[in-house]
């Protein structure tokens, strides 16, 4: 690792300069000192390496080579020697002053602590939310909360790298430099001895800058998150949820007597806008060609007249845990009050209920895969908690030997292996001789820079034009072999972007328009034979979100649901106003982010609705 190398070049200059030229005997035995030389050393050389030789890590060598790294290291002496070389020559001219001892040392030293702690929080809300940006893309309020409040477990060791290398590394860096002009003693004094900068007119200057960095990154922060969106879950409320929610434990459904298969695909961040002009995308050559054949052949529903739209992205919706709660419970994924979090004591809306509880209902036997950790995000508990699933995520894989155990690639599993899982396992579910529900989530799309195996073709410059480009040829395969089986002919097929993409280099690289309106994926592949064909006034121009799905799937399968909804999803099939078109998306989405007593209370804690003829404690 550079950082390592870093410290042992740091450490080479710090024993020349103590054995061989400090003037000084106590620069040679003062451990802080030296602690201090040995930490600022190492850090303006990780900064040399990242902003003047550019390499594209520091705490991973990735590619680079012996060479790379014997400059690296050669610059870092370099940089040791005019951190200490400077000083000294600075010193013909300016030297230091000693302050005079006062009995407010103790005082001014927990100023300076504060001030350093706020230059530290307001320079982390800058840098993280220019990298956040950066990084994901336009993201909201409710999203950011809802996943700094679930767990990070089996996240992609990328992200994590990216984040330190940049928004972190940037902000102890400057920090860094601001403590070190913070603590230092004294005024400082010309050759002639003036005083150029007395002691405390810089200690103010420094108190005022960490006053204005703390405020300024905050602002920025709020602003470029949408906070006050998040924030109205706490200071707002709407009885949107309670109004507009149809209970599917209640709902009235008749199902064809012959059950059909599902199987159900989350394509992590693909979108429409991968297609051609041609088609209504942006590139001017077709990245997913496969995927646009395939949803020319299905059903889908446009938020345009375009033949090809999607959800609109509404309110708890876009990121991929959202997007399976959307799915499977006809729900938002609100942000929570911090005591009643998803996935907390086991628990994730305990007082929903699923698509998966309606199909156990019918007999069906039912699996989720993905190969990551089900324990990123809470996800597992979204499964355990409702049906009987057969969970299959990275963990299962290595516990039950279908990976090495010490095996970790991409996410966990990459998808290569996935779908060669999801044939034997679809093939299992046949023979139970019960209908089967199967659900998969791909990964290989996610940013950053998507995941290529070894061995595939790469055609495009881009790194995450060649993982789509590679996606799309795998899903065709798949849905290939599966058209093959003896089953299909009475199995229903979903398939649907997770979200909109995040990686948003690849947009830049581009050159997609601000105001290029983006769509997720989907389709619906084989629906039930007694449906009625959907015409152009319920494909096209519809308003709609990922939660629509919850019923629309139950009616690619044959169930004819009573009012046509379920959650707060409508049937598109129907042709029924979904809540975006009856109440407007503005309105929707800002009734969505303020806080719900119901959704808290009944679907998110799980309390059953009071008896008839009683009172909640406190209700009138």
């Amino acid at each position: 690792m550079f950082l390592l190398i870093g410290l042992l070049a740091a450490a080479v200059v710090c024993s020349i300069d103590s054995l061989y030229l400090s003037r000084r005997k106590k620069e040679k035995t003062r451990p802080s000192r030296l602690a201090k030389d040995l930490f600022y050393i190492t850090l303006l050389s990780v900064a040399a390496q990242k902003y003047v030789l550019r390499y594209p890590h520091f705490i991973t060598m990735g590619e680079t080579g012996f060479f790379g790294v014997l400059l690296f290291f050669f610059a870092a002496l370099a940089v040791g020697a005019a951190y200490k070389v400077l000083p000294r020559l600075a010193s013909r001219r300016l030297s230091r002053e000693a302050a005079p001892p006062g009995k407010k040392r103790k005082t001014t030293f927990a100023l300076r602590v504060i001030a350093v702690v706020l230059f530290f929080l307001g320079a982390g809300a800058f840098f993280g939310t220019v990298w956040g940006r950066e990084a994901f893309g336009n993201v909201d309020g409710d999203q950011l909360l809802v996943v700094m409040t679930s767990p990070a477990q089996g996240t992609e060791i990328g992200v994590v790298i990216e984040g330190l290398e940049g928004p972190v590394f940037a902000t102890v860096l400057l920090t860094a430099l601001f403590a070190g002009a913070l603590f230092f003693s004294g005024s400082v004094v010309w050759a002639a001895r003036r005083t150029v900068l007395p002691q405390a007119v810089r200690r103010g200057v420094c108190l005022a800058l960490a006053a204005a960095v703390f405020a300024g990154g905050l602002t920025y922060g709020f602003r470029g998150f949408h906070l006050s969106q998040g924030l109205n879950a706490f200071f707002a409320r709407s009885d949107l949820i309670e109004t507009a929610y149809v209970d599917p434990r209640a709902a009235k459904i008749r199902w064809p007597e012959k059950k059909r298969n599902l199987v159900y695909l989350y394509l992590e961040s693909m979108e429409n806008s991968f297609m051609s002009k041609a088609e209504g995308g942006f590139p001017e050559v077709n990245l997913i060609p496969n995927l646009t054949q395939i949803a020319r052949s299905g059903v889908v529903f446009s938020d345009s007249d375009n033949e090809f739209g999607g959800p609109d992205t509404s309110t708890g919706t876009q990121w991929s845990v959202a997007s399976m709660t959307n799915q499977l419970t006809g729900l938002p994924m609100k942000v929570t009050d911090f005591a009643h979090t998803y996935g907390k004591d086991g628990k994730f809306l305990p007082g929903a209920y699923t698509l998966g509880e309606l199909l156990e209902r019918q007999g069906y036997e039912q699996t989720a895969m993905f190969g990551a950790s089900g324990k990123f995000g809470s996800l597992r508990y979204l499964f355990e908690n409702h049906a009987n699933w057969k969970l299959m995520d990275y963990d299962y894989m290595v516990e039950h030997r279908m990976v090495p155990e010490d095996y970790h690639v991409w996410w966990g599993v990459e998808d290569d292996k996935l779908y060669k899982f999801a044939k034997e396992e679809i093939l299992r579910l046949s023979r139970t001789g019960k209908p089967f529900h199967f659900l998969m989530e791909t990964a290989d799309t996610h940013r950053p820079d998507g995941y290529v195996s070894p061995g595939k073709a790469k055609p495009y410059p881009s790194p995450y034009a060649n993982a789509l480009w590679n996606s799309d040829r795998d899903v065709a395969a798949f849905l290939s072999w599966l058209r093959e089986q003896p089953f299909y002919e009475n199995t229903t097929v979903v398939l649907i972007g997770d979200h909109l993409s995040m990686e948003t280099r690849f947009f830049e690289d581009y050159r997609f328009p601000k105001d290029y309106h983006r769509t997720q994926y989907h389709c619906i592949l084989n629906p039930a034979p007694t449906l009625k064909t959907p015409d152009r006034k319920v494909t096209r121009n519809r308003q709609w979100s990922n939660w629509d799905l919850f019923p629309t799937t139950v009616a690619a399968l044959g169930g004819r649901i009573e009012g046509e909804r379920l959650g707060l999803g409508t049937n598109l099939f129907s042709g029924e106003k979904t809540i975006l078109e009856q109440y407007g998306k503005k309105y929707v989405n800002t009734e969505l982010s303020k806080g719900s007593r119901f959704y808290d209370e009944r679907l998110l804690q799980g309390i059953p609705a009071p008896a008839a003829g009683t009172t909640q404690a406190g209700a009138p």
